[in-house]
């Protein structure tokens, strides 16, 4: 049997304005309005899909925060960092985010985790949990 994610929903505040965040920092497009979602597509055929939450959960403002992590390579994590630094946004090495203004070197790459204005915590990294060193 073959499995892939095909698409996830985004719940957000403002669906236009979260998938141009999304887009703007990893250099990717916003798709066309489909039915209530606004999509992003990630080149590797998976689509995140932000919809407007009505305002029921746990997290900021209703919305319980989720993580999205994007492998990316290294010369697009220097061109996504340089656009997470340029926003003023505040990077974390860590999930738990302790490690503020830092990266880490997991596995032998590098990664650095964000905040959407969601509250979602999104993460670049240059290479796979356990395919290399860590660090």
């Amino acid at each position: 049997m073959t499995v892939q994610l095909n698409h996830t929903i985004v719940a957000a505040h403002d669906k236009h304005t979260s998938a141009r965040f999304l887009a703007d920092l990893l250099g990717l497009q916003v798709s066309p309005q489909y039915g209530p979602f606004i999509p992003v597509a990630i080149p590797n055929g998976v689509t995140l899909d932000f919809m407007d939450h009505p305002g029921s959960g746990s997290g900021p403002g209703g919305i319980a925060p989720q993580h999205y992590a994007f492998l990316v390579s290294e010369d697009d994590f220097d061109a996504i960092f340089g656009r997470i630094r340029a926003a003023g946004l505040t990077y974390w090495a860590d999930p738990a985010h302790r490690r503020a203004g830092e990266i880490n070197r997991n596995d032998g790459g590098r990664g650095a985790y964000f905040d959407d204005p969601n509250g979602h915590s999104l993460e670049i990294l240059t290479r796979p949990y356990g395919s290399g060193l860590a660090g």
